[in-house]
């Protein structure tokens, strides 16, 4: 049953009533002959408080979709926004010197109060708009507020003279927090490659990667990295031991707040940017333009993004090699074909994600395995130990016959080869299984051109063999751990090559 409706007069007494507050601190921004003095935190505060409270009362009656109230409720609601963003960008502001940020190449103090300038500008006209709107509506405006909200703060910190609390080995704790934000800058790479996107691409990346769903995503995950920062660390004998770990918090940290900026704006240019439901609320003039809201999102807030994680990367890569714990473990060679392009891929990239130094060692023979090219060139080793158990499988079987012309030897091989794959020996990978067309040794016994027509085969991938060859990883356990995960997953194929899905421990190699 639908809910009664409400008469314009009684809702007009309501909101008259309740917007009091919310209008006057309105009147006193929209008379401020300078925005910047009126932008600190005890105002912008009680702004995005009142205007939390008279939106979430105007939804409460479906004033979005109603024609006299709509504007008014939308007017609310960026006043709501753009306060908590500005309020957010004097956080960062004054929280700056605690964070002990590493230098990146831009001027981000500079960077940061030209964004707060223009936040400041658009929650200017919304004050503006929203008297003009109150007016309309017969709201009574307060008479302009005697109270003040400067923001005067002493300088100085208070001693730090709370005992530090104990807790698990530095060791465990810094791996545990290098890991978590490696894995979160892999999975922020969209976001990343969005800051050095050009302003022509600003649009496409707004609607494909730089989202409210993906930023708000990785705000939360960076804020609850944050949160197990604060719980585990704070305070802790720990964090006075490694001198890095203050300075990753900040690196955390305004990754978080500047993601929380960025899914504020993307919510803004998405939602409501050329976006009106209602026929009237068009005609009126708009707060801030698509393409300066787009600027701010993309310039700020992505470039900010991608350095900030990209010089937390080193840091965690270094903390990580500072407290290796170094061990070995062996593993199945690929059953597809060795470590080819993907399997030396995946392998290559899990290396470097952690940026420790990891070995791989085969038949005597050792390779880097942060390189790809250098790990594909073990398959040298591995097709030779193939070829040498392929002539033995193919010496014990009985041979009739003699074969002197080159169809007879194809049928010789192809018996061969059948009766390999029907003993589970051989993976047939193309079928009916076709001859090379160069010719192989045309000289020799029946089992010497059979054994080297059937190389030829498996050279050129069209069998492989299902042999038990393992490899052996030296380097940091928390990598080579990762890399019992992959081998345990067939390096992201079954044994025909398919890709399959990979634990979620190790999405990251599939950024």
């Amino acid at each position: 049953m639908d809910p009664p409706t409400i008469s314009d007069k009684t809702f007009h007494e309501l909101i008259a009533k309740r917007a009091q507050t919310l209008l006057g601190l309105a009147s006193y921004l929209a008379n401020c002959e300078s925005v910047d003095a009126v932008l600190t935190r005890p105002f912008l505060g009680e702004f995005l408080s009142q205007s939390v409270q008279i939106e979430e009362l105007l939804d409460a009656y479906d004033a979005r979709n109603n024609c006299q109230w709509c504007v008014f409720r939308s007017l609310t609601a960026a006043t709501k926004l753009f306060s908590d963003v500005s309020y957010e960008l004097l956080h960062i502001q004054h929280a700056l010197p605690a964070y002990r940020l590493l230098p990146i190449e831009h001027d981000f103090v500079q960077a940061t109060q030209q964004t707060l300038d223009f936040t400041g500008r658009v929650l200017s006209r919304a004050a503006k708009q929203i008297l003009v709107k109150a007016e309309q509506l017969e709201l009574p405006v307060p008479s302009q507020s005697l109270r003040t909200y400067s923001e005067e703060l002493p300088p100085g910190r208070l001693p730090h003279d709370c005992a530090a609390r104990r807790t698990e080995t530095v060791a465990e704790t810094v791996t545990l927090l290098a890991t978590a934000f490696l894995n979160l800058a892999a999975d922020s790479k969209r976001i990343r490659a969005a800051g050095k996107a050009k302003p022509e691409e600003y649009a496409s990346y707004a609607a494909e990667s730089v989202t409210e769903e993906n930023l708000r995503n990785l705000e939360l995950r960076f804020h609850n990295l944050q949160s197990l920062y604060d719980t585990f660390v704070s305070g802790t004998e720990v964090e006075t031991l490694d001198k890095d770990l203050p300075v990753l918090r900040g690196q955390i940290s305004i990754v978080f707040h500047l993601l929380r900026l960025g899914t504020r704006f993307a919510h803004y240019y998405e939602r409501h940017v050329n976006k009106q439901q209602c026929a009237l609320a068009a005609t009126r003039e708009p707060l801030v333009e698509a393409d300066a809201l787009l600027w701010q999102l993309m310039t700020y807030c992505t470039v900010h993004i991608g350095l900030y994680i990209a010089c937390a990367e080193k840091l965690c890569q270094n903390m990580l090699k500072r407290y290796a714990q170094v061990g070995r473990i062996e593993v199945p060679v690929p059953s597809y074909r060795g470590f080819h392009v993907r399997p030396s891929t995946l392998v290559s990239t899990l290396v470097l994600h952690y940026g420790s130094d990891v070995r791989m060692e085969l038949a005597n023979e050792t390779y880097n395995a942060a390189s790809p090219l250098d790990l594909f060139r073990a398959n040298e080793k591995i097709n030779a130990e193939k070829r040498r158990w392929l002539a033995a499988e193919i010496a014990a079987i009985e041979l009739n016959g003699h074969c002197s012309d080159q169809s007879g030897t194809n049928a010789a091989v192809q018996s061969v080869v059948l009766r390999l794959v029907q003993k589970s020996k051989l993976i047939l990978y193309e079928q009916p299984l076709q001859m090379p067309e160069e010719s192989a040794q045309q000289e020799g016994t029946l089992l010497q051109r059979i054994t080297d027509k059937v190389g030829q085969l498996l050279a050129l991938g069209k069998i492989d063999i299902n042999i038990d060859l393992t490899a052996s990883f030296v380097g940091d356990k928390r990598v080579l751990s990762d890399i019992k995960l992959l081998a345990e997953a067939g390096y992201g194929e079954d044994q025909f090559g398919n890709n399959i899905p990979l634990p979620e421990e190790l999405v990251y190699l599939r950024h």
